[in-house]
């Protein structure tokens, strides 16, 4: 098992100036006065440049210092979104950028999205529900503090393959701060995940549990979560350029494994946006799918909800098979490009 370092330095820093400042001035400070990089900084210290056999490990492994900010200096208060308003409809042009760094001078641009992802207020339905649901969370999460913001992916930095789904649950994702934990999906995942040696461990309860990922990265389609689990078409496309962006920069992958016919669609556009456009027809989703798409091979699994899984129609062999997939092709590309 990979030594981990603690999460020190940066994090604290924020942390102290955000509650000398709230002492200062009696009140909350607005978010554009040091949220954002109070959330960057935090987000930093954990992802810190920890490398494990040569892989830099991302994301929030050890728990989040930005969560802590939120938990023991700020609290979960609604009032600390009420500044940021709907991105304009030039927006997602603008996103796509990956010069963008919102003032985070110094972060890698991982980092500074990571950071980006998580202050961003843009979709009030969507602030508005995951906001709801860490107020009134059901009675086996009671008295839990809840992320309540967006979710930035997580995983390995050189990661050769990306697995994409559609959105955090309420009381996974939105609850824990990383995608595809607290819930049945992710015990799903990443007990596969862990079969094919791409996780560390077979479970994922919370940030802070050991976890981390070896050659894999997650994200989500939209980082937010949505009603019903279903984001209407601006949410999707307000927040598509993250996931592009992220695609961007994820040099080393070569497979993305779409996890569902929401992911799907969403891998399809992110190949569009990061490679250029696809030829037509574009691929049709379907569990086992498997189809070239620019510079990665894209295959597609049933997502692992317990609609799917409690009903069979997606079993522990059936994902494995399709993890497995990924691996194989993965290290296949690997060897075509040192044989180079």
């Amino acid at each position: 098992m990979p030594a981990v370092g603690r999460a020190v330095g940066p994090a604290w820093v924020a942390s102290q100036l955000a509650r000398d400042r709230i002492i200062a001035e009696g009140s909350r400070a607005p978010r554009e006065r040091f949220g954002t990089l109070a959330l960057g900084l935090a987000w930093r210290s954990v992802r810190g440049r920890r490398s494990v056999r040569g892989r830099r490990l991302v994301g929030p492994t050890l728990g989040w210092p930005a969560a802590r900010l939120a938990r023991g200096v700020l609290g979960y208060d609604s009032a600390m979104h009420d500044d940021a308003g709907p991105l304009p409809a030039s927006a997602p042009a603008a996103l796509a950028g990956l010069d963008r760094l919102d003032g985070l001078a110094g972060l890698d641009a991982l980092d500074a999205l990571a950071g980006e992802i998580a202050g961003c207020s843009a979709c009030p339905r969507l602030v508005a529900w995951r906001e709801a649901a860490a107020a009134k969370p059901p009675a086996r999460f009671r008295g839990e503090r809840y992320w309540a913001r967006p979710v930035p992916g997580w995983g390995d930095a050189a990661a050769r393959i990306v697995l994409v789904g559609l959105a955090p649950a309420a009381h996974g994702g939105n609850r824990t701060g990383r995608v595809f934990t607290g819930d049945r999906s992710g015990d799903f995942l990443f007990a596969s995940l862990h079969r094919a040696g791409l996780a560390s461990q077979p479970t994922s309860t919370r940030a802070g549990d050991g976890l981390e990922l070896r050659g894999a990265y997650v994200a989500a389609a939209v980082r937010c979560a949505p009603p019903a689990n279903a984001p209407t078409p601006e949410e999707r496309d307000r927040c598509a350029p993250f996931l592009h962006r992220e695609l961007a920069l994820l040099t080393e992958t070569r497979v993305i494994v779409a996890l569902g016919a929401f992911g799907w669609a969403a891998a399809l556009r992110a190949v569009e946006a990061t490679s250029g456009r696809l030829a037509r027809p574009l691929p049709r989703f379907g569990h086992a799918a498997e189809a070239a798409t620019g510079p990665y091979a894209l295959l597609g699994t049933f997502h692992p909800s317990q609609q799917n899984t409690f009903t069979g129609r997606l079993t522990p062999q059936m994902l494995d098979a399709v993890v497995a997939r990924a691996v194989e092709v993965a290290s296949r590309a690997v060897e075509v490009a040192s044989a180079r």
